[in-house]
């Protein structure tokens, strides 16, 4: 108890770092799975090989790889001087898009295969349909997957520790150089990253059970 009172300002920046961290990345993540999403169910050839290729690449590449472009390449060729959280979260967020992404397009696939052919038949277009019929159809089945895949993401987010962020595994890194008990740190950071992953999970609950009710 003595390590979480005498540095409370430590572990209260890390907790805050970590939060942040998880809600940009999962935002970034949610935007561009959609999106490729999207692009792997469209009828236009060279989208839907970009939608595959991104899955492929991304899902297939180790995420600490990815910080290691992210923080080593991007700077050095695209964007110099980009800060660390930016980084950190563009390497979480396309990460975790490709998992995002296939969960949306399985959800997509639950959608009876007339609901578009009668979109279409009305005259609206693919991007339309998409956004007015498909998608709000599907949301029911995607948001179970969602809830893990961000859960997932808010434990991934300890890898930016490593890469100047301040986040818990940064805190517990930094208290057990000082030399305090490694058993005590775990403990409150492991504490800390249950509060964040049960209020995701709740939210995602109470989403669930509105969609029900909405049914």
């Amino acid at each position: 108890m003595n390590v979480l009172l005498d540095h409370l300002p430590e572990f209260r920046d890390g907790f805050l770092g970590t939060l942040a961290l998880t809600a940009a990345s999962a935002a970034l993540a949610l935007i561009l799975g959609v999106l490729i999403a999207g692009f792997r169910v469209s009828p236009v050839p060279p989208l839907r090989a970009f939608g595959t290729a991104w899955v492929t690449l991304l899902r297939n590449t180790p995420l600490t790889l990815l910080f290691l472009v992210a923080f080593f390449v991007v700077p050095l060729i695209l964007f110099p001087g980009v800060s660390p959280f930016v980084l950190a979260t563009l390497a979480l967020g396309f990460y975790t898009s490709s998992f995002v992404c296939e969960a949306v397009r399985s959800g997509i696939s639950t959608v009876p295969l007339g609901q578009a052919e009668a979109a279409r038949s009305i005259g609206m277009t693919f991007m339309q349909t998409l956004r007015m019929i498909v998608l709000p159809q599907a949301t029911r089945t995607v948001i179970p997957p969602l809830s893990s895949i961000f859960i997932a993401l808010t434990k991934n987010s300890a890898i930016a520790g490593a890469f100047s962020n301040t986040e818990l595994f940064n805190v517990s890194k930094l208290l057990s150089d000082k030399g305090f008990a490694i058993g005590w740190i775990f403990l409150w950071i492991a504490l800390a990253y249950l509060v964040i992953t049960f209020t995701i999970s709740g939210i995602f609950r109470l989403l669930e059970r509105r969609l029900e009710v909405a049914r």
